[in-house]
């Protein structure tokens, strides 16, 4: 086993989806980045709402797409801030205001593929925030944590 610190912790779901868990330390890139909450928009089923038997996500962060689809504010057409983020993108401290109550889709991003390569959506998001590229991480064969 390794020593390393543990940064991004997957947790594989019942239905086979992975849910991503970042670290609360200087380690996690998300934490002086936030670009992708700027970039993407964020759709889900309207049963993530809080409202919603099992939903999470507060209905006031929310705006219809459709009879089923919502979205979280801000993110309506893509390349628009999440209402979610707090702080500034690129700088340390920002972080997502929600981050137990966030949705799938922000549930499901990984930094970090399986292989330890960087997010290829991520590396590019973070370049034209002027950021430095992320390194690969040696991924531990047979285990979903590093």
């Amino acid at each position: 086993m390794t020593n390393r610190k543990i940064v991004q912790l997957l947790h594989v779901q019942s239905d086979n989806r992975v849910f991503v868990d970042m670290a609360d330390d200087e380690d996690n890139p998300c934490l002086s980045c936030g670009a992708c909450c700027q970039h993407f928009r964020v759709s889900m089923y309207m049963g993530e709402m809080a409202s919603s038997p099992g939903g999470t996500v507060p209905d006031e962060l929310v705006r219809a797409v459709n009879p089923v689809i919502v979205c979280m504010k801000g993110t309506e057409t893509g390349n628009g801030r999440c209402i979610a983020l707090r702080g500034v993108v690129g700088k340390p401290g920002i972080k997502c205001g929600i981050y137990h109550l966030r949705p799938t889709p922000c549930r499901e991003y990984r930094v970090w593929l399986e292989d330890g390569t960087p997010n290829p959506d991520c590396q590019r998001l973070r370049k034209d925030n002027g950021l430095m590229p992320l390194k690969h991480r040696s991924a531990v064969p047979g285990v979903t944590e590093w």
